[in-house]
Parts: C-alpha cells; sequence; structure tokens
C-alpha cells in the first residue's frame, strides 16, 4: 500500500474507484472476494481505491473498523492509494480517529452528514479530527446546503484537505453554480469529480478538474482509466465513445439505487461475489437483479476487448 504523503499528482495518475466490500453470510469481511476485486482494479490500470459509500462503511461497527482496516492495507498492492472513510457523525469521527493514529493511512475522505448537521459545525468536526490524526483529509461534498465554499476555502487554507470529492448531483453539470463558486475559492487541481461516469467529461473539460471517481470502475477498470486518459489529452470524441458503454449500468444505478446496482454488478459480472450487505442497507429485489446483471456482464465483455 501506498503510504507516503498525498500530492496532487496522486489524484490525476488514476480513476479514484469507490468499490463495494465484500462480506461473507454471518456479515464477516470477506478477505478473498476483496482481493479478487482489487486485483480485478489493479490489472485494468486503477491505483486509487476509496472505500466510503459503496463500501457501505456508513453502517459499520467501529469495533470492525481497525480489522477493516488492517484488511484494505495488508490486501492493496504495493503502489495502490487505498483511502478509507470515516464518520460521518461525529461521534463516530472521533471514535475512528482514534484508531486510524496507529496506521499508516496518508489521507481518508470525511463521509457527509446531511442531517443534523451544519456546514460551520461540519468544518468544526473536521478540525478536530485533523487535530486528533495529524491527517489531512478528503472532504466530500454531496449536497449545496451543508459544506460551503468560503467552509471549504478555510480549511484549505488551514492545511486540513488534501482533496475534495464533488458529488452533487445536477440535470445539467454544465450549469453549476456551486462548483463555479468553489473554485474560485479553491485551486481546481485538487477538486475532484465524484460521481462516476456521466458528469466526468463536463467536469474535467469544462471546469478542468483533474481526476473522477468511479463506482462502475469496479467492472470495466480498462475503460474508465481510457476515458480518464483520453480527457487529459483533450481527446474529447473518444472520451465520449468510452464513456458510452457505463451508460446503461449508470441508468440502473440511478433507477434503482448506486449502492445496491453496484454490489450486485460485481457479483453478477462474476469478478467477485460481494455477499449480503450490512443493514441498513439490503441487496436488491430479485425482480430487478436480471437487468443489473445484463448491463454488468456487457460492460464487463466490452472492457475486456479494450
Amino acid at each position: 500500500m501506498k503510504t507516503t504523503a498525498v500530492t496532487l499528482s496522486d489524484i490525476t495518475r488514476s480513476v479514484l474507484a469507490v468499490p463495494p466490500l465484500a462480506r461473507h453470510d454471518d456479515l464477516s469481511l470477506d478477505r478473498e472476494s476483496n482481493l479478487r476485486l482489487m486485483r480485478h482494479l489493479e490489472s485494468g490500470g486503477v491505483r486509487t481505491l476509496l472505500y466510503g459509500g459503496n463500501a457501505n462503511l456508513y453502517n459499520m461497527d467501529t469495533a470492525e473498523y481497525g480489522s477493516f482496516l488492517d484488511m484494505i492495507e495488508e490486501l492493496a498492492g504495493a503502489d495502490t492509494w487505498v483511502i478509507p472513510s470515516v464518520g460521518p457523525d461525529y461521534g463516530k469521527l472521533m471514535a475512528e480517529a482514534r484508531i486510524l493514529k496507529s496506521r499508516k493511512f496518508p489521507t481518508v475522505m470525511v463521509l457527509p452528514l446531511k442531517f443534523p448537521s451544519t456546514g460551520k459545525g461540519t468544518a468544526d468536526g473536521i478540525r478536530r479530527f485533523t487535530d486528533e490524526t495529524g491527517l489531512r483529509v478528503i472532504a466530500y461534498v454531496k449536497d449545496t446546503h451543508t459544506l460551503q465554499p468560503d467552509d471549504i476555502a478555510a480549511l484549505v487554507q488551514e492545511g486540513r484537505i488534501t482533496a475534495v470529492k464533488y458529488a452533487v448531483v445536477l440535470q445539467k453539470p454544465e450549469q453549476d453554480d456551486f462548483l463555479t463558486h468553489l473554485l474560485q475559492r479553491v485551486d481546481k487541481q485538487m477538486v475532484i469529480s465524484g460521481i462516476g461516469e456521466r458528469p466526468a467529461i463536463v467536469h474535467l473539460r469544462q471546469f478542468g478538474l483533474p481526476g473522477f471517481t468511479s463506482g462502475s470502475v469496479c467492472v470495466a477498470p480498462r475503460g474508465s482509466t481510457a476515458l480518464l486518459k483520453a480527457l487529459h489529452e483533450g481527446r474529447y470524441e473518444e472520451a465520449e465513445k468510452l464513456r458510452a458503454a457505463y451508460i446503461p449500468l449508470e441508468d440502473c444505478r440511478d433507477e434503482m439505487g448506486p449502492i445496491p446496482v453496484l454490489h450486485e454488478a460485481v457479483t453478477a459480472s462474476g469478478i467477485a461475489d460481494m455477499g449480503p450487505m450490512l443493514p441498513m442497507m439490503s441487496r436488491l429485489e430479485e425482480s430487478y437483479r436480471a437487468k443489473v446483471k445484463v448491463a454488468a456482464r456487457e460492460l464487463l465483455k466490452h472492457d475486456e476487448t479494450l
């Protein structure tokens, strides 16, 4: 696992995969399936794994957190940057801070807490976490009501933020006043497009963001890696063609829920069995699984041709 200090080049060197987390039927961590998914991603050129919402860390028992950290550190390749998440509530944030202090992770992501929270309160929580751990963190912006651009800019100036995962979903991502304001306050090289392949071209081409996160990359890492490279090199027509292969699975995620669909897609594609999901989440109903299976297998088949 990569343990050196985070630089801006780390953000651009790879798509930031946001994988699900495999479990056995008794809900214990499934090391073998998680390893298979990691190696699948690494074989497709992915070198950054961000464990957050898709891994259902929101619902992880703090008592299991240390074992989870040990597992992902041990399984990751030597040059793979593994980023765990913390929070979202303050109590969990600080409990996990105490566990992280004995580990070598160079950064973590703070999960967003929409309620009950305020922007200034969230910023205060991040300050207390970074004081406790000595880590700079990735801030996760999922709405326009909580953490504000001025809050983020202040945290950046204080040396507490290494990057921002920007994941505000809009029908027209090219018309984004919040992102425009954020980029007036924060270096755009620190802001990552955080909603997968669908808005990635707009975010990188129009707003100049340096990289993007993806869940569907867990099924098709080669195409997502090629998409990032094409965008960095300004080959936008090629980027549009590469992205098109991801839209059927992304449509399923939008329709049925991004977390359970990705969980099912990795299993249905045959890459690795993700098993059950932690409560308070649940796997897709059987009636939805067939559509996801078709989309996932078609995407994997396409990726194998690249």
